[in-house]
């Protein structure tokens, strides 16, 4: 019995490979990550966890209000909001107001009362809304954290070795900082850049793959829809793109290559029907009414044009400030995390130097969908902006469009079935992946000082004079920091040789033709044998 058992745990540990590591190591990484701010420090946050708790109806923290767009929410929603847009005020202020929700009740419009977001995230979230606000809002983070590692995860599983390093270097070059604040967060726009993401990738593999695997791509494409597109209308409108750039790159002059555009036709018809429940232009307003804070850049501290054509050029020369936002040139959280200049150097330099290598592969699909989706980049803001007479640096975030900056990398990094995108040397590849693994730990150290002491407060040690910190964990500041590092810093080094392979298998259809092929000059040969 002994022997059987010794040669059981010996088979295991002899299919064990560091790879498998690699989901464990992103659920620390993102798991820090959720627990390195308190409740309230995602961006309306006051909003949306409202939104939770009056989904499906009333509860002891939500009643009707006088009208249809407005509750009775408790007070702990708004006393969570404390610190919110002062960068020197630690989060204890909690601990004085107090989180229970058992306090009265204030009378607020501010929640998806209207309708202005749509309402799957809002219901999904409420399945873990109690009566534990803290408790509940944690639940919800960790939710989302595995729902984006569990993608991620059967994506790479199920795509080809040239998919998969899509996957990988698209995600690699788009987190650091903004999407590892927001991913495992409480906003739903987590869930949009997860969303997005994830139904590319699923979208190339559809078309691509074969047999089963072709399947689970297929249904793992149509969760992606429904995850972008019942989070924020705005979701709708980028997973329809991303289907579009998806089977411009894919689509063959061939009957099974139509038929499987039919799948991303239906995906667009879900995000067309989500886009149309929403009230965008509620919800376009609740944007301008909730982001006028100030990047932080200077950008609109200069002379600015008051309108008309001079406004929408002034802001077409800035607008690459709003897209550096999403690697830390503008604050985390409500914008009031300001972040080292160490961060944004390090992350634009990577995504610059991954994203021109992907450009080797290069042919007027692939050319004709970046100019497509940079086009998108440029004019969506510029006319959100123009229209309300802002300028960037105002009002419009850079994590409203953080799910388009995620599709663009993934489009630069994506070639020919087969091929390697992204040719780096061994010394470049080190070099990017240790501005990943600095830019990932001073990120997660400064954000966590932020709510610990307050920025007017420095120093590595999180520890010293920490005024707030979670009851009852297992860890402190500074080992949590820790943590969160070399979690971050393994995972890169379990992925070096999935970024780094040279020989990368081709699509599973290609193997399928291939092989096909390989049996009919076997038969032509001994036929004339």
């Amino acid at each position: 019995m002994a022997d059987a058992r010794a040669g059981v745990v010996r088979g295991v540990t002899n299919r064990l490979r560091w790879i498998h590591l690699a989901p464990i190591l992103a659920m620390l990484t993102l798991g820090v990550w959720a627990f390195a701010s308190p409740v309230g420090a995602g961006p309306d946050d006051d909003y949306h966890l409202a939104s939770v708790w009056c989904t499906r109806g009333g509860t002891a923290a939500c009643q009707p209000g006088v009208d249809s767009l407005t509750r009775e929410v408790d007070t702990a929603f708004r006393h969570a909001v404390c610190f919110a847009r002062s960068q020197t005020v630690s989060a204890q202020c909690q601990e004085r107001w107090g989180l229970e929700l058992d306090g009265p009740l204030y009378l607020t419009n501010r929640g998806n009362f209207k309708g202005d977001y749509p309402a799957p995230y809002y219901a999904t979230m409420r399945v873990f809304a109690d009566d534990d606000l803290v408790k509940s809002a944690l639940t919800m983070r960790l939710v989302n954290t595995v729902l984006f590692v569990g993608l991620g995860t059967a994506l790479a599983w199920l795509l080809s070795g040239s998919r998969r390093q899509t996957l990988l270097w698209g995600w690699l070059t788009t987190l650091i900082p903004l999407g590892m604040f927001i991913i495992p967060s409480n906003n739903p726009s987590g869930w949009t850049v997860t969303g997005v993401g994830t139904a590319y990738l699923a979208a190339l593999g559809w078309m691509e793959a074969s047999g089963r695997r072709r399947w689970a791509l297929g249904a793992i494409y149509i969760l992606g829809v429904l995850i972008a597109s019942g989070s924020r209308a705005d979701g709708a409108t980028y997973v329809i793109g991303a289907s579009a750039v998806a089977a411009l790159l894919t689509l063959e002059k061939s009957r099974t290559s139509l038929k499987r555009v039919a799948l991303l036709a239906v995906g667009v018809a879900l995000a067309f029907a989500f886009y149309l429940t929403a009230d965008t232009a509620g919800a376009a307003a609740q944007t301008v009414s909730s982001g006028g804070v100030s990047s932080g850049s200077g950008v609109g501290e200069s002379a600015e044009p008051t309108g008309g054509a001079a406004l929408a050029l002034y802001n077409v020369l800035q607008i690459p400030d709003l897209w550096t936002g999403v690697w830390g040139t503008w604050g985390l959280g409500w914008l009031d995390t300001p972040l080292p200049a160490l961060v944004p150097w390090s992350m634009v330099a990577v995504f610059a130097v991954v994203g021109f290598s992907g450009l080797a592969h290069l042919n007027w699909r692939k050319a004709m969908s970046i100019a497509g989706v940079l086009s998108v980049l440029f004019a969506l803001p510029v006319f959100l902006l123009t229209r309300s007479g802002n300028v960037v640096g105002d009002v419009v975030q850079p994590r409203y469009f953080l799910p388009l900056i995620v599709l663009f990398a993934m489009l630069l990094v994506t070639g020919t079935p087969g091929a390697r995108a992204v040719r780096l040397t061994r010394t470049q590849t080190a070099l990017v992946l240790l501005c990943l693994a600095a830019a990932n730990a001073l990120a997660l150290q400064v954000n966590i000082r932020r709510y610990v002491t307050g920025t007017d407060t420095q120093g590595i040690n999180l520890d010293a004079g920490a005024e707030w910190w979670w009851d009852g964990a297992l860890l402190g500041p500074t080992l949590t920091w820790a943590l969160g590092s070399a979690a971050f810093a393994g995972l890169l080094a379990v992925l070096w040789p999935l970024l780094r392979a040279k020989d990368v298998a081709p699509a599973p259809e290609l193997q399928v033709r291939e092989s096909a092929g390989e049996a009919d000059h076997s038969e032509n040969v001994s036929s004339r044998s």
